[in-house]
């Protein structure tokens, strides 16, 4: 039976990561730089704050680590190539929504091979919070052109994006979340760097501003969001870990009201708290069903 304290430990984790994950979005709005730019300099800068974090606390890099975190990183890597290639040819509304599919592709996953299992209750209340999230996105919708080609990017980001969860979820079997996080991490960066040159990307490199709000996003997306987030996936189950991801459309949303000036409309408002409200239920359910049920007293004999 699940560890009830160990589960919470993952729920606040995962929601905590989330919550670091949205910042991201904010951030990257006042970086000028290309996507690819971004994804290589920002996991470059967040291999080696983990880096120094394991070095500190004593724990050692092990080059096997390269190896046996190469998927998640190749997954990671293509996740966000793909994402930022898709926004070039689609919708950023398009591109989101196809991208909050995730969970669906998640819970599908982690019911057939990793022996989960989903209540009724519990997907209807995932399916709710996912329509929250699309109301959420397309009630910011512009006059965006969307293309088959780009929906057909976004769609393999979602699935470079699944399969990092769960290969993250997987890699407790040789090596510990940290490990897995500063290999993805390294991965990434040295998949992101030749692919923007080949795309003809400019990498040149980032101004003294540029590095800091890099260094925002490796901190909060890197060392809060990825690493807390593969540390709760090992206590937390896949498909929980992963609807939680319904919530970064959201916050992102909150943050650009709150530091961006960017307008919320009251349809938006309504669907944030029922997404909100939908995924408390979820985070609800589980902390009760791994609650330890108490022994029975005995009967005192009369």
């Amino acid at each position: 039976m699940t560890d009830p304290r160990d589960l919470s430990r993952g729920l606040i984790g995962a929601g905590i990561a989330v919550c670091a994950w949205s910042t991201g979005t904010v951030l990257a709005k006042g970086i000028g730089m290309d996507g690819l730019a971004i994804g290589a300099y920002r996991f470059a800068l967040f291999a080696v704050c983990i880096l120094v974090w394991m070095r500190v606390r004593g724990a050692r890099f092990r080059w096997r680590v390269m190896r046996d975190s190469m998927w998640g990183g190749i997954a990671l890597g293509a996740d966000i190539a793909l994402f930022f290639s898709a926004v070039k040819l689609t919708s950023i509304v398009n591109a989101t929504i196809i991208g909050s599919m995730q969970p669906i592709v998640v819970g599908v996953i982690a019911a057939r091979f990793f022996g989960e299992r989903i209540r009724g209750r519990d997907a209807l209340w995932s399916l709710v919070a996912l329509a929250g999230t699309v109301v959420v996105v397309t009630a910011s919708a512009g006059d965006e052109i969307s293309d088959i080609r780009g929906d057909l990017l976004a769609l393999a980001a979602m699935l470079s994006w699944s399969a990092y969860f769960i290969a993250s979820k997987n890699s407790k079997k040789t090596m510990t979340p940290t490990e897995f996080t500063a290999g993805t991490a390294i991965w990434t960066a040295l998949i992101c760097a030749p692919l923007g040159f080949a795309f003809g990307q400019d990498m040149s490199w980032p101004t003294w501003q540029h590095w800091l709000l890099l260094a925002a996003m490796a901190i909060g997306s890197g060392l809060v969001g990825h690493a807390l987030m593969n540390w709760s996936l090992v206590r937390i189950p896949l498909w929980v870990g992963s609807t939680f991801t319904l919530l970064i459309p959201v916050f992102s949303a909150l943050l650009a009201w709150a530091f961006l000036g960017e307008a919320v409309s009251p349809l938006q408002g309504v669907a944030m708290a029922i997404v909100i409200a939908a995924l408390a239920i979820v985070v609800r359910a589980q902390s009760v069903r791994a609650s330890p049920i108490p022994d029975p007293v005995p009967a005192t004999p009369a």
